[in-house]
């Protein structure tokens, strides 16, 4: 007993943080009400539609601006307070789903209407997303980040579990325009959350000040740095193609295995409840740096594959629970890989260019992936998205075997690897003090 309790508390070591814990509360309902909105407004382009094509259009529509603004995104969120620009980001996000839940309700929305407010939500989430990245660090300190960061993704995931699920009811019963309703009521836990926080027990980063060439600093810091370049190369691959479950699902809940919206929604479901389970798995034992992502690389991948060729419905709702898995622990890993190796000056521009490696590369990945479910169905996109999963993991092999032909470089990295672990980084104790 008294060692479960042990592993307990390291589980969940970051939510002893009190700004922490009330925030990680808010996420969690305005997280589940966001994944409601994800599957609805992917099932009402495609019933609008029926096109896999014009369904990746609008996906690559919400994420076109974090590809064209995103560094400039990270600049902001190094430059200013984070939680007063957050209330005011995640309150518009809350008038967008109000604006698409009343198009929908009144059954006036058409689909230009649609992409329009796409664009709105992927302007909003460019600038939303660095600042929401970096915060958790003025909240929980080094020491918990990385914790911290894994929580997070277990709560989306855990968010992704049970949102789903309710949108297929949801649509099934009362109809799709509800669905944005609730979730445009669910921004107010978080901004609750927000103006109600200690403000004495914060952390804040010293804003640094404006001045010219900073997006410029940015790019050429982490073109320098194969600790942080890498990672998010490999981001940028898996981002573009693996990560497309929005245009891919659908098709395959519909054509692939002829279900409905209930059937999509548990595809979801199961991904999201693999996930909680990976992402606590993740904060107790997680690791960061290239070789851990490497390894988780290679589990999503053929995670991935192996629901590309799951023979019936139910093989591929547990296949997707390990999906799920296996998607947390490698976005948890790269995300506190970044965190803990950049200078803390740098860390809003390089986690944007992380945003843009995720979310950024999808202007490209949704209409590719649109293309390739309309040519050859839904199994291949699924094919297509879990061997670009081994190829990110290859370029992440070549670049710990490049480390080991660098005696000196590698005798760095074991010295930084054991700051990393225990959240004591040189540039994360001077940000800290």
């Amino acid at each position: 007993m008294t060692k479960l309790l042990a592993v307990g508390r390291r589980t969940f070591s970051a939510l002893s943080v009190p700004n922490y814990r009330r925030y990680f509360v808010g996420q969690s309902v305005s997280l589940t009400g966001t994944w409601m909105q994800s599957v609805a407004q992917s099932w009402l382009v495609y019933t609008l539609t029926r096109s896999s094509t014009d369904l990746g259009f609008v996906v690559a529509l919400q994420t076109l601006p974090v590809l064209l603004l995103g560094p400039y995104g990270g600049v902001i969120a190094d430059r200013v307070d984070k939680r007063r620009l957050m209330v005011v980001l995640q309150s518009m996000m809350g008038l967008q789903a109000l604006a698409l839940g009343l198009l929908t309700v009144i059954h006036v929305v058409t689909f230009p209407e649609l992409c329009v407010l796409a664009v709105v939500l992927g302007v909003n989430n460019t600038f939303e997303n660095p600042i929401r990245q970096t915060f958790v660090l003025e909240m929980v300190g080094p020491g918990e980040l990385r914790n911290a960061v894994s929580l997070n993704s277990t709560m989306t995931n855990a968010a992704r579990a049970i949102g789903p699920a309710v949108a297929g009811v949801l649509i099934a019963t009362v109809g799709v325009g509800v669905c944005f309703l609730l979730n445009s009521a669910s921004f107010v836990a978080v901004v609750a959350s927000l103006l109600t926080m200690n403000l004495a027990e914060l952390q804040p980063t010293a804003p640094a000040v404006r001045a010219k060439g900073q997006l410029r600093e940015g790019l050429r810091y982490v073109g320098h740095e194969p600790r942080l370049l890498f990672p998010l190369v490999m981001m940028g691959i898996v981002g573009m193609l693996a990560y497309e479950f929005q245009v891919v699902l659908p098709v395959v809940a519909r054509e692939t295995f002829h279900g409905g919206a209930e059937a999509y929604g548990f595809m979801n479901a199961c991904m999201g409840a693999g996930a909680v389970a990976g992402g606590l798995v993740t904060a107790t034992r997680g690791r960061t740096g290239i070789r851990p992502l490497v390894l988780a690389a290679t589990g999503f991948g053929v995670a991935i594959l192996a629901a590309g060729l799951a023979p019936v419905l139910v093989v591929e709702y547990v296949v997707l629970a390990f999906v799920g898995w296996a998607s947390v622990s490698f976005l948890a890993t790269g995300n506190s890989t970044l965190q803990l190796e950049a200078d803390p000056s740098m860390r809003g521009r390089v986690m944007s260019l992380w945003a843009v490696a995720f979310m950024g590369s999808t202007p490209i990945g949704g209409p590719l992936m649109g293309f390739v479910v309309g040519i050859a169905g839904g199994r291949a996109g699924l094919l297509v998205g879990g061997s670009s999963c081994l190829v990110a993991a290859g370029i992440g092999v070549a670049a710990v075997l490049r480390r080991r032909r660098q005696p000196q470089a590698r005798g760095a990295e074991l010295a930084v690897e054991g700051a990393s672990d225990t959240g004591l980084l040189k540039g994360e104790l001077s940000a800290a003090s």
